[in-house]
């Protein structure tokens, strides 16, 4: 039935699933792709919508890599919002609402015509363990499949337990079953299992709604795009969302179901995201706020189908129904099924090596939720460095493994295998030290060029990443070469309220100026020559602008980014005995004994280790 040994074997086709097998086959690797229903591949089981706050970021870096998260988002895009455009570009994040189902089939497309992938629908109830070295899986039908390799992608599908009011079933996502085995066979071996929960809110019919009552929230008017390959093209018609509230008597409604609720009355223990808590979550966390936002989002350019984002719930139906029925715009909603909770299981990702392989097991990786992350994005980029280092190892080549300065996936993994989570994680900016460097605009010059090396992105990729940074390098030397007078100057300075100069100085210094922004700049003739000259797009022309207004910020932040090279660089010998160290405090010996961090680095952002246990262990080591 499956002819010898596969080098990949991938569990589970969500968002980490998918990026998974198309890195592992695009790396020249023998990868099956293993999913209880190849009718939901990639499927969007909450929001359908892709970036958003430091998710963006995260979108665009994938893309750079050579994942496919960016262009199927780009393929299937009904409205596009850079947010955060009026921050620093630090801060922009760029978001796309999609088409639900169109996002699902083109994923599947793309990797049906990926070489070297197999696709094969059964439930994996077990893995074939030997030696902690991993040999391959075991179906519900008893089918034993060897690999390598073995990449764990299990969304939440793992003992999934689906909550609406005082009803439970199992389920790894609404309509679907829940899959059974493989945690037993993990804590069999030695893991940590633990149970989280998220939720979803209720999905209704559009036609049933008043948007007349609401407030049209639009898609930006030149909406760019994820990609940054041309096989794909920004949009030129968007669909329109829509935003109302929630009132005193909505809450004063779902109060009535507290009673009913499973997190409520105790029957969900394990915990939620903090930072998309459910609708009762938010009225009983803050009973002073009157009301909350719903953002109304369609599913689709031609289905009636719409999210009610905000509204996440695990209440009883009835509750749902009535509470809405009381939203403005919602009088006379009809819905397509009411929104719950589910519990899953998850594993400890301190269990886990920077490049996602378990500590436990040889050749078996972890991606996605099963990590105890939440959210298409955070999933889709453990999945393509899971796979990746998957492909590596068959290879026996080195890991591929992102620094914390290097890419936002980087800070994700490296806070999961560091700090470890009870809670679902969600990426933010605030959680990377580096952001200004870490921008949703240069994630192709930080990237492309690594994936290129280990054969995953290709060459046309590359060149056209060479060709922005050299030709956005040229224009910045252009501006610091190139002088302007006073006279050509000054009316547009005054107009923005700005200084006047008195004498000629160069355009590097001008375009500096906080007042000074792209419109500004776009106006003065010598630019406009030289754009023309040089046939330059909109894209090269923003990187431009961002290092000339941000470069002391971006040469900053370079230079501390550097300092923390210097402990990236200081190893920690893979069986140190931190016991032996008796200056060190008991808490750091412990959380260090049990995470082994690789680097000095590492092991200074574990809780519970202090800079004086680092002092101490740097001498120990002889520095």
């Amino acid at each position: 039935m499956f002819d010898g040994i596969y080098d990949v074997i991938v569990v589970g086709a969500g968002h980490a699933g998918s990026e998974a097998a198309a890195a592992a086959a695009n790396m020249g690797c023998k990868t099956l792709l293993v999913t209880m229903s190849l009718q939901n591949i990639a499927q969007m089981s909450c929001n359908p919508a892709m970036g958003g706050i430091a998710k963006g970021q995260i979108v665009r870096e994938i893309d750079a890599l050579g994942g496919y998260s960016g262009i199927v988002s780009d393929k299937t895009a009904i409205q596009f919002k850079m947010l955060n455009k009026s921050k620093g570009p630090a801060m922009w994040s760029p978001r796309v609402q999609s088409d639900r189902m169109r996002f699902a089939e083109t994923w599947r497309l793309m990797l049906e015509q990926t070489p070297n992938l197999d696709f094969y629908q059964e439930m994996v109830r077990g893995l074939l363990i030997r030696n902690h070295k991993v040999e391959g899986i075991v179906t519900s039908l008893g089918v034993e499949i060897k690999a390598k390799t073995v990449v764990l992608t299990n969304g939440t599908f793992l003992n999934g337990l689906i909550h609406i009011g005082e009803k439970q079933f199992g389920g790894g996502r609404a309509g679907e079953s829940a899959a059974f085995g493989i945690t037993e066979d993990l804590v069999k071996v030695g893991f940590e299992s633990g149970r989280m929960k998220t939720g979803t809110p209720p999905r209704v019919d559009g036609r049933s709604l008043d948007y007349s009552k609401m407030h049209e929230e639009p898609g930006d008017v030149n909406p760019d795009k994820f990609s940054y390959l041309d096989i794909t093209q920004p949009l030129k018609h968007q669909k329109l969302c829509h935003m109302t509230y929630t009132s005193n008597t909505v809450h004063d409604i779902l109060r009535e179901g507290f009673d009913r609720s499973p997190m409520f009355n105790g029957r969900i223990q394990s915990l939620g995201p903090r930072y998309c808590p459910s609708i009762e979550d938010k009225i009983n966390r803050f009973a002073d706020k009157e009301r909350h936002q719903l953002f109304i989002e369609p599913e689709g350019w031609d289905t009636v189908e719409v999210y009610v984002n905000g509204f996440s719930t695990s209440l009883p139906e009835d509750i749902q129904y009535k509470a809405l029925r009381s939203v403005i715009g919602f009088e006379k909603v009809k819905f397509f099924r009411p929104g719950y909770a589910i519990e899953y299981d998850y594993f400890p990702p301190t269990q886990l090596k920077h490049t996602l392989e378990t500590k436990l097991v040889e050749g078996l990786y972890f991606a996605g939720q099963i990590n105890g992350t939440t959210g298409y994005e955070e999933a889709a980029s453990q999945g393509l460095m899971a796979g990746i280092n998957a492909a590596l190892k068959v290879k026996e080549q080195e890991p591929f493994i992102l620094k914390r300065d290097q890419a936002y996936i980087g800070v994700l993994i490296d806070d999961l295998i560091t700090k470890g989570t009870e809670e679902p994680y969600r990426m933010f900016t605030s959680r990377a030290e580096f952001r200004t460097l870490l921008r949703q605009d240069n994630a192709d010059f930080r990237l492309t060029p690594f994936s290129y090396k280990i054969g995953l992105a290709s060459e046309k990729r590359l060149k056209r990443m060479e060709y922005k940074f050299n030709e956005s390098e040229k224009m910045v030397n252009f501006f610091k070469e190139t002088s302007l007078s006073p006279d050509e100057a000054n009316p547009i300075l005054l107009a923005n309220e700005s200084t006047p100069m008195s004498q000629s100085d160069k355009m590097f210094k001008v375009f500096s100026r906080p007042q000074i922004n792209l419109e500004d700049i776009l106006k003065f003739e010598k630019v406009k020559v030289y754009i023309d000259e040089n046939n330059l797009d909109n894209e090269i022309i923003e990187q431009a602008e961002i290092q000339v207004k941000y470069s002391g910020y971006i040469e900053k932040e370079r230079n501390n980014a550097n300092k923390l090279v210097r402990l990236e660089d200081v190893k920690i010998p893979e069986n140190f005995d931190y016991h032996q160290i008796k200056s060190m405090s008991i808490e750091a010996k412990q959380k260090l004994s049990k995470i082994r961090p690789v680097t000095i680095s590492q092991a200074s952002r574990i809780s519970g280790v202090s800079p004086s246990d680092i002092s101490v262990l740097l001498i120990y080591m002889g520095r």
